[in-house]
């Protein structure tokens, strides 16, 4: 009712009719409670009788003749002619579904090019869990929080669902057109200016079509670049050892563990078995005395420096420092005896060189990925002096197709594009415009290049720079395969169907070879028909209902430090009162 025009309510009576009656009464306004006559005038002519208190030019079945009439025309001006679409019952449902019955399948989930081996969980066609594999060496039936995020990401909204080009919806065949054209050209050059940008390449497939690529088009290169790289590690065993070999730890067999900034429960290829094995030498058996020590010395908290026995925080800067007193301590070869003492020493120091030298095969020495060559090649001469080299800690060649520094790829890449050597440009996952190095100014210099292309799950920064953008599948969606820390192949399960118009790098690749309709299942199996032996179906059903594709793990070999073997000692650092106050020091989130 208006307010403004609300008669004199007599409260007296009011109050008098409510202290006579009997039971609750309820009322919507004071005016409904002292039934007046403007509120009886408002009821009727809310809720008339036959409509007979509407007064106006038009009556109520006139006004909705009328508004029938219109939504009628509406409708048929709204009509046009559709592909009829029929929805069928299961007339004989698939045998292996069961509702409220779970499916469980063997997959792998690429993360910084090597694999995690999963037991993925399948309800009625759709992945919705996922856990470790029990037979996978990487990760022994576990998984951590990036796994089980990895379903979620299969159904984010804002993953790229369309081919793009110039921020307008393409198709991809229009695309296939277009790079079908450059191609052509590109075989009368034998690839001169074309360029294949990816991140860190374990699978036995993509490996074998880029090296069928190289070979189609000799004068094209293929750079890689992963943002939280392994650059140091890899230049710190050639440094050690003349070549590059990828380092197997056994926590499980070590007694005593020392750690120069490394996250290895968190961060690094084996983080699951690593954690299990370290985890499993924490509990000490009936009648042995046989509990691992942790000393960690780290630049920032993490969750190893959490589970130390000792820790000792340093700045990032002065932890090679301390590492080389330690080599000193300890006589390995290549480390000159006279030097000074660190500035900063752990109060445990004299502790762990007794620790070492009393655990000879049975300690072991590490640095984080991002810590120098040095200091990696340090920790290489400390373990053989330790005797730990075949025991707790083995070599292997190195798991990755094409092992390249990948700064120094990308720096390379860089100059190509600056002296106008690169006018084709396909970028094979990966976000460079937002993940390279400042100083590089990579986004500037990929606007350079005539034609680029990225596949990519997101439209990121480098997709707004790059001329047509294709939607990646996820892993869950799309068969491939990859390898473990360990050398171990996976073949990759799809659960289900794309949910959008994605592809996967197989099939991107494809092109070159004039097959762009081919899927990555076929692309697969015609790799792996060559490797698996003659009964190939019986190892195919195998290698996927396992998870692991058999004897695939590198063997181990035997490496020894170059005969000139010698690291020189850490610059002397400057006195704590002009030393900088502040240091940048960047991290993977463990989360």
């Amino acid at each position: 009712m208006d307010g403004t025009h609300r008669e004199k309510i007599d409260l007296a009576a009011i109050r008098a009719r409510l202290a006579a009656a009997r039971g609750p009464e309820y009322w919507r306004s004071l005016e409904e409670l002292a039934e007046s006559e403007r509120f009886q005038e408002f009821l009727h002519n809310e809720f008339p009788r036959q409509a007979s208190a509407l007064h106006g030019p038009v009556n109520r079945r006139e006004f909705l003749a009328l508004m029938g009439a219109s939504f009628a025309l509406a409708g048929l001006s709204g009509c046009s002619a559709t592909v009829p679409e029929k929805i069928v019952p299961y007339v004989r449902p698939p045998e292996e579904v069961v509702p409220g019955k779970p499916l469980f399948f063997a997959t792998a989930m690429p993360m910084a090019g090597y694999a995690t081996g999963l037991i993925a969980e399948s309800n009625m066609g759709r992945p919705t869990k996922v856990e470790g594999n029990p037979d996978h060496p990487a990760s022994l039936g576990t998984a951590d929080v990036f796994a089980q995020a990895s379903v979620l990401t299969l159904y984010d909204p804002d993953r790229s669902q369309v081919v793009t080009t110039a921020g307008r919806i393409s198709t991809w065949e229009s695309f296939v057109n277009v790079l079908t054209t450059e191609l052509d050209g590109k075989r009368s050059t034998k690839g001169a200016g074309l360029r294949v940008l990816s991140e860190t390449v374990t699978s036995p497939t993509l490996a074998w079509q880029l090296d069928r690529l190289l070979k189609e088009f000799p004068l094209a290169k293929w750079h890689q670049y992963e943002p939280i790289g392994r650059d140091n590690a890899r230049a710190g065993s050639r440094l050690a050892f003349g070549t590059y070999v990828d380092v197997q730890r056994r926590f499980d067999r070590a007694d005593v563990i020392v750690s120069f900034d490394s996250d290895f429960l968190s961060w690094d290829a084996a983080r699951l078995r690593y954690a299990r094995e370290f985890a499993a030498r924490r509990k000490a058996q009936p009648g042995q005395n046989r509990m691992n020590r942790l000393y960690v010395v780290e630049s920032t908290p993490s969750i190893t420096g959490a589970m130390a026995d000792h820790r000792f925080p340093l700045p990032a800067r002065e932890i090679e420092g301390l590492a080389y007193i330690i080599g000193q301590r300890l006589g390995v070869r290549g480390v000159p005896q006279a030097g000074s003492a660190p500035q900063a020493a752990p109060p445990w120091l004299d502790a762990l060189i007794r620790d070492f030298q009393s655990h000879r095969g049975s300690s072991l020495a590490l640095a984080g990925d991002q810590q120098p060559a040095a200091l990696h090649a340090l920790t290489h001469a400390i373990n053989e002096a330790l005797g730990n080299a075949g025991k707790t800690v083995v070599y292997l060649d190195p798991v990755e197709a094409s092992p390249a520094e990948h700064i120094e790829s990308l720096r390379e890449l860089s100059r190509d594009i600056d002296a106008g050597l690169v006018d084709v440009l396909i970028i094979i996952g990966g976000n460079p415009a937002f993940t390279a190095p400042a100083d590089l100014q990579f986004s500037n210099r990929l606007a350079q290049v005539r034609l680029r292309v990225h596949l990519s799950l997101y439209e990121d920064e480098t997709s707004e720079l790059c001329h047509w953008h294709i939607p990646e599948t996820h892993y869950l969606e799309s068969w491939g395969d990859v390898r473990a820390y360990d050398g171990t192949a996976t073949i990759i399960q799809p659960l289900i169907n794309p949910l959008y118009a994605g592809k996967s790098a197989y099939e991107l690749l494809s092109v070159f070879f004039g097959q762009p309709a081919r899927p990555a299942y076929e692309i697969l199996r015609d790799y792996w028909k060559e490797r698996l032996g003659e009964d190939f179906e019986a190892s195919w059903r195998r290698a996927v209902h396992d998870g692991i594709v058999a004897g695939t793990a590198a063997p181990i070999r035997s490496v020894a430090l170059v005969p000139d073997f010698e690291i020189a000692q850490p610059a002397v650092r400057s006195p704590s009162g002009s030393q900088p106050a502040l240091e940048v020091v960047f991290r993977p989130d463990p989360t």
